[in-house]
């Protein structure tokens, strides 16, 4: 089943909002075919695994399988896995959670117990859960997983004082390739309006290969430039302007400016809270995870709101000592962290971990 969970993450940022799984099987104590859900809208971890089977010539009947979640048994972008699995005659099945989905929640299992294939439950059932709970999240309840992402100096800076080429990163270049991987994996990324003026970012994962995040924008006083390479960009990549009511009555020639760019603009109603506004419209429209790498100022506002689920940092060895508004340790301060992963990539440490919402979400339907 650790090998399962190992081949499942070459799935994360290919298959979303699918969930990434993995699949071994065994017969006679040896591995027979292993497989993974490559790319979404493609076959299955199963389907792939009992194909690597035939491919090694070798036959899957009276075999175990090893899945990370479990098989689906209705018609989907592909066929049901239960009818693949019950096809090729194997004993037994461990799974290592159930799928909470309305289409399965232990509707897989119950078919295969039917056609008399034994199965098992809740092995890694702890670590299955943690790589996929975004998905989890979204199909259990409908509300949308919050990641907050930055890359700070060791003295808790998240960026430099000067604004020249040579000050424009804190992390290496390793570690932003590893923060657009963590593009690919979410349906939406936002930002602050401050962000956009200091930055001019295009919020999109790069190398692209067909991700296009919804972009957001906080601007509660419609600030966005005309010119920025957000709206240059929209509609061909989707871009959402999220301010309040007030604003878009006073700006209303701005508004239409920017709606005519292709952005749409959500007016938040100014006696609530546009965080929590926000989420619950994002989780109408299926987004099931959200990336924040807004400034200190947005990613404290999470912070305080306890709206986070998920926290990722790059940690450069770098101490800026410098003066200013950058500082994110005020927002951190009392961070406490569970499953947390810790990573060298080249000079920097990335910190990845799940906050106690986060941790409790995992937790929902089992």
């Amino acid at each position: 089943m650790e090998l399962a969970l190992q081949l499942a993450c070459r799935g994360l940022g290919s298959v979303e909002p699918n969930p990434a799984v993995g699949a071994v099987i065994v017969k006679n104590g040896k591995i027979i075919g292993r497989g993974w859900h490559k790319k979404f809208g493609g076959p299955h971890a199963e389907i792939n695994a009992i194909a690597d089977c035939k491919k090694h010539g070798a036959n899957p009947k009276g075999a175990t399988m090893f899945v990370t979640l479990e098989p689906c048994c209705h018609f989907g972008k592909t066929g049901p896995c239960t009818d693949a699995l019950i096809a090729a005659k194997l004993k037994k099945v461990v799974v290592a959670t159930i799928d909470p989905s309305k289409h399965a929640n232990g509707k897989g299992i119950r078919r295969l117990r039917k056609a008399r294939i034994k199965v098992e439950v809740g092995l890694c059932e702890t670590e299955s859960r943690v790589l996929n709970a975004p998905f989890l999240k979204f199909v259990s309840i409908g509300k949308t997983w919050v990641t907050l992402k930055w890359a700070q100096s060791i003295d808790g800076k998240l960026a430099w004082a000067k604004t020249d080429a040579k000050h424009r990163w804190i992390s290496c270049e390793q570690s932003r390739k590893d923060a657009h991987n963590l593009r690919k994996q979410v349906g939406a990324i936002l930002v602050g309006i401050n962000t956009v003026l200091k930055d001019d970012p295009l919020l999109t994962p790069r190398p692209a290969n067909g991700k296009k995040p919804l972009r957001i924008v906080l601007d509660n006083h419609l600030r966005i430039p005309l010119n920025c390479k957000l709206l240059k960009t929209s509609p061909d990549v989707p871009l959402l302007i999220v301010t309040l009511v007030p604003s878009l009555r006073t700006k209303a020639k701005k508004a239409k400016q920017i709606i005519s760019r292709g952005a749409e603009i959500l007016a938040c109603p100014a006696s609530r809270s546009n965080l929590q506004f926000l989420l619950t419209q994002l989780g109408k429209r299926g987004v099931q995870r959200l990336l924040v790498e807004g400034g200190p100022i947005v990613i404290g506002s999470f912070l305080k709101a306890k709206l986070a689920d998920e926290i990722v940092i790059y940690v450069a060895p770098k101490i800026l000592d410098d003066k200013g508004d950058a500082d994110i340790s005020w927002a951190t301060n009392n961070l406490q962290l569970s499953r947390v992963d810790i990573k060298r990539i080249r000079d920097d440490i990335r910190i990845t971990g799940l906050t106690s919402k986060g941790l409790k979400a995992t937790r929902l339907a089992v």
